[in-house]
């Protein structure tokens, strides 16, 4: 087992591996979570509605082939903000998709692509090393960057605004929003949810999210528990050194002390409610502020 593999697994606190499908599908659980990260907390899960809003499973072109994603937005005319949404490891779920759903009902067009599909379905890997290893490792950084502008530009073409782009990501999807904050030129703002930020997944790549940061002209948002056991408190601080060397002073990083990783997936065992709803808070200010 490598070293970001083991690291990840160690990360995702509360996570329950290899669970047959058979087990699976006797929990009820078919919402199209990921096999690794069953049972899910239904207790803790938030679901929010669609009342207001138009929300569904749509196709967004990229320079080679159309990929399935999902949009939810508010009803009625209007040229609404966008924020991409970017998935964790588990892929494209329906935690990522409610997620989508409360950006929708405070105004915002949000879009979250597959950014697996060319390389592998994940929801249905019983086990996270395999995920890893399987396929995200395969998921080229680039790819990523250029199908998150495909999305950009369906969103454009579906009632968002353009001139107001934001990101947010979790987990491996918050090192993305800080990679594509670096890519971007057109980016207002991101906020990155724990996301490493001196990991590469791709074997042989030296693309972190440290070595970007001089590139960075969005402001970014960092949130990351204190106890990550995979994300150590001192990368991060390499990573706030790295933006004040670099005089990205309208990046911020906020570490929440005895904090798992995953604080926000309310789905896991991991979720924090305080320090989730703190952290939903400080990107509504955040986006209001920039977008």
């Amino acid at each position: 087992m490598n070293d970001v593999v083991r690291d990840e697994i160690l990360s995702l606190t509360g996570a329950k591996p290899s669970w047959s499908r058979r087990e699976f599908v006797a929990t009820g659980f078919v919402g199209g979570f990921a096999l690794a990260v069953q049972p899910v907390c239904a207790q803790t899960m938030i679901t929010t509605d669609t009342q207001g809003l138009i929300a569904a499973d749509v196709e967004i072109q990229t320079s080679d082939r159309s990929i399935p994603g999902y949009a939810a937005y508010p009803a009625g005319s209007g040229k609404f903000p966008i924020v991409l949404v970017v998935q964790e490891i588990f892929g494209l779920h329906e935690h990522i998709k409610d997620v989508c759903r409360r950006l929708a009902k405070i105004g915002y067009m949000a879009a979250a692509p597959d950014l697996y599909v060319r390389q592998g379905d994940v929801t249905m890997i019983t086990d996270t090393k395999d995920i890893i290893a399987k396929v995200v490792a395969k998921v080229p950084d680039q790819q990523v960057m250029d199908d998150l502008d495909a999305a950009v530009a369906w969103a454009g073409r579906n009632g968002g605004d353009t001139s107001r782009v934001g990101i947010t990501g979790f987990c491996w999807g918050g090192r993305i929003v800080w990679l594509y904050a670096a890519h971007s030129s057109t980016l207002k703002a991101g906020v990155a949810w724990y996301g490493p930020v001196d990991r590469a997944y791709q074997p042989g790549s030296t693309l972190t999210a440290v070595s970007v940061a001089d590139r960075i002209e969005a402001p970014v948002l960092g949130l990351y528990g204190g106890a990550d056991a995979g994300i150590s408190n001192e990368s991060v601080d390499r990573m706030r050194a790295a933006l004040k060397a670099a005089g990205k002073t309208r990046s911020e990083i906020v570490t929440y002390p005895d904090t798992p990783h995953a604080f926000h997936a309310d789905y896991r065992p991991s979720y924090r409610k305080e320090q989730a709803d703190d952290g939903w808070k400080r990107l509504r200010a955040w986006f209001e502020q920039y977008l």
